[in-house]
Formats: structure tokens, sequence, C-alpha cells
């Protein structure tokens, strides 16, 4: 499982190294790689196991918004290759819509990780300290024992 963030700088070419924690865990899966999508303002990435899985919950549900989510989702889709040095080319379509130049974050969330933009991920992180602060959402981490 994906855990921890840490942060990264892309290159000019659009190049993210993968950290060894990540690659760990990638490695670990039948094909060494990953495959990105966006979604709530940064980039998701899944190993290509756990992608097979998305794809499969995806094809069960049939409600016009899921259909346009899908359409979303799945079309800004891209599986990329780790090269030798570690390295993932991140799509320019990609890095635009997560608002990504140079300093990144990556976020580990179990299933997955999460590459941010540095400046999007500290707002982020403002929001859910004050998000956290609400009685239902308290509620809601207390249930599962937090």
């Amino acid at each position: 499982m994906f855990r921890s963030s840490s942060s990264h700088t892309i290159d000019d070419k659009g190049r993210l190294i993968i950290p060894a924690r990540f690659r760990k865990v990638l490695q670990e899966d039948d094909e060494y790689g990953i495959v990105v999508s966006c979604k709530d303002g940064c980039i998701y990435a899944f190993t290509f196991s756990e992608w097979q899985d998305l794809e499969d919950r995806l094809k069960t549900v049939k409600t016009s918004s899921m259909q346009r989510f899908k359409r979303f989702f799945l079309g800004n889709a891209c599986p990329l290759t780790i090269d030798k040095q570690d390295r993932v080319l991140i799509p320019q379509n990609l890095r635009t819509y997560a608002g990504i130049d140079k300093e990144v974050v990556l976020v580990g969330v179990l299933d997955r990780f999460e590459i941010w933009a540095k400046d999007k991920w500290e707002q982020e992180q403002i929001d859910m300290e004050e998000e956290i602060q609400q009685k239902d959402v308290k509620e809601e981490i207390a249930s599962i024992g937090l």
C-alpha cells in the first residue's frame, strides 16, 4: 500500500522520479509501471492491477453522471512505464490539469498515490484542517476508531 508524502521536483521534460518506498509497492505488481488520470485537482496514480480492478468496477455503473465521469476519468488515463532511472514522464495535459510546474508532493493514499502541485497540496492541508473541525466530519473519523 502507498503511505506517507514527500516533496519532489519534475524536470524540464516532465519526468518525475518515483520514490523508493513507492517503487517497492510497484515492483510487487505484475507489471512495473503506473496508470495515471486526473481527479480532485491532482493526478491519481495506480498500479496496473489496481487500475484493472477500478475499470472492472467502473464497467458496472450506468447512470448518466457516472457515464460523464467515466468519459473524463478514463479519457484522461494514461499507462506509464518507469525508465531505468526510476522516472515516469507525466503527460502535459495532466500536468496542466493539476497546475504542476516544478514542485510536487506525492501523497500515498493506500490503493494509489496522488501527485499534487506543491501550492495546491499546501492549500488542501489547510482546507482539511478546517473541515476536520466540523462535527459530522469528526464523527465520521471517530467511527473508524480515530
